[in-house]
């Protein structure tokens, strides 16, 4: 009561009014479905899932043409089915944050992800194998099958998951309430329990994406009309842009739009592979159908 000389603290869910006479509940925040910014999230992140499931279907009907076979038919199956998973994966951070949600959203993040950057490696290494596997007296020839692809993807994607085992086992992710980071408000996240775990997961994705950008890079002059390692380059470079904008934005973020700050670096990052890596060959399946031959390619066709 108002000029009373015995007062008592508010429960931690509680605030008190203005007046300090009463003790108000604290508003419960998190990135919800029902609003704006969590439905506009939302909606793109379905809409652009379906984008690469187009394009794989494209490729599936024009898989016999030269500039679908040439750059790894299956790998780039793969990838755009990956790609897809990554835009969906988005939808796990918004909503209430339950404890399977916790639980289960940071792994299936970290392991669609990096399914699709070890595609995107292994499609580098393929191209590069390809290029010194051609001098006569090279030892790359018994890699330039499609083993060496599953061999790296089967390894890379089987140390991320050991990670999230690991992490999962020992100190994994639980629904929290942090109640002192704004004032009247209880955010309600997700706790990643070990940070190390974390951060493990995201500097992993970073290492393989950085090894896939160098190779890419140091390839992108082989002799070629049209060669991948370029585009590579390129989309590997905008994606490890994304993720070293995220870490400030992230460490600085409160409440639900640390969520809404991850989602956005999914979805940039995601949209970066698409973008870089399959819209010119689509541009060419769909508009320049006569640069898709393989003279064109080998650089034959500017003769």
């Amino acid at each position: 009561m108002l000029d009373s000389i015995d007062c008592f603290q508010c429960p931690l869910d509680q605030w008190p009014n203005i007046l300090q006479s009463q003790c108000l509940p604290k508003a419960m925040e998190f990135l919800s479905f029902e609003e704006p910014l969590g439905a506009t999230l939302a909606a793109t992140s379905i809409t652009s899932s379906t984008i690469p499931v187009a394009l794989l279907g494209l490729f599936i009907h024009y898989k016999t043409t030269p500039i679908v076979r040439a750059n790894n038919y299956f790998l780039s199956c793969l990838l755009l089915l990956s790609i897809s998973f990554c835009f969906l994966c988005a939808l796990a951070f918004i909503g209430y944050p339950y404890p399977e949600k916790c639980l289960l959203r940071q792994v299936a993040f970290g392991l669609v992800f990096c399914l699709c950057v070890l595609c995107v490696l292994a499609k580098t290494i393929t191209v590069v194998i390809a290029f010194k596997a051609t001098k006569p007296d090279s030892s790359l020839r018994k890699w330039t099958g499609a083993k060496t692809s599953y061999f790296v993807i089967g390894l890379g994607v089987l140390i991320q998951l050991c990670i999230c085992v690991m992490w999962l086992s020992l100190s994994p992710p639980f629904p929290d309430h942090d109640m002192f980071s704004l004032p009247g408000v209880i955010i309600a996240h997700c706790n990643e329990g070990s940070k190390t775990a974390f951060w493990c997961m995201l500097g992993y994705l970073g290492f393989m994406a950085t090894i896939s950008f160098i190779l890419a890079f140091l390839a992108r002059r082989l002799p070629d009309s049209f060669n991948e390692a370029k585009l590579i380059t390129f989309s590997m470079l905008a994606f490890l842009s994304v993720w070293v904008s995220f870490i400030p934005a992230y460490l600085s973020a409160k409440g639900k739009y640390t969520s809404a700050m991850e989602i956005f670096a999914i979805l940039s990052s995601s949209w970066s592979l698409v973008i870089c890596i399959f819209m010119p060959k689509v541009f060419i399946i769909l508009f320049r159908p006569e640069l898709n031959t393989k003279d064109n390619l080998m650089g034959k066709g500017k003769k």
